[in-house]
């Protein structure tokens, strides 16, 4: 059990039976009545921000979550087959947990699991990924760097907007949280 004087960014808390992940707080000494502590809490399921507010020394249960090293292997449909790297042990995973991540999943790749209680809770990505592009307009003599934006598809099936200068078969860098193209790579 921990405080509200114990909150930390980034900390994750049990509420109401949901994991929430402590976005933002602030501690309030009002003049008047007892002092309180204003959050923004993520529910790490969802990924839904609600703002929640509780009274100085309220206790609650912190979660403990377990980060484990994983390589993706491959997808068949709604299951996704990971294998520990230290263990060489497999575990498939819902789409449900992955979501919008597999856009930058492809195999072989190293990730993190994130676990509570013995169940997969969220796919942790490394901040950048390599990937080839696969489809997009050719770039043409004196096309810059500095100039527009053109659609290219990635070899996991993502669409992102790269400059005019690439073309199909490079590789490029990708900003995972954001879906952003950051360079060219390699």
């Amino acid at each position: 059990m921990i405080s509200t004087a114990d909150f930390r960014n980034g900390m994750v808390i049990v509420q109401d039976g949901d994991l929430m992940e402590i976005v933002e707080f602030q501690h309030v000494k009002p003049g008047k009545g007892g002092a309180f502590v204003r959050t923004k809490l993520r529910n790490v399921l969802t990924g839904r921000v609600i703002e929640k507010t509780f009274r100085a020394g309220e206790r609650m249960e912190e979660a403990r979550l377990e980060e484990q090293p994983y390589q993706f292997l491959y997808s068949d449909g709604d299951l996704y087959h990971f294998m520990h790297r230290d263990t060489y042990e497999q575990i498939a995973v819902g789409a449900d947990v992955v979501g919008d991540k597999k856009n930058w999943l492809r195999e072989n790749q190293a990730v993190g699991l994130v676990f509570y209680k013995g169940k997969v809770m969220e796919l942790r990505l490394p901040l950048q990924v390599e990937l080839q592009v696969t489809q997009c307009d050719p770039g043409v003599q004196g096309d810059r760097s500095t100039g527009g934006t053109k659609s290219a598809t990635l070899e996991t099936g993502a669409v992102i907007q790269v400059p005019l200068f690439l073309n199909e078969g490079e590789l490029v860098r990708v900003d995972t949280r954001t879906g952003e193209y950051i360079e060219r790579a390699g």
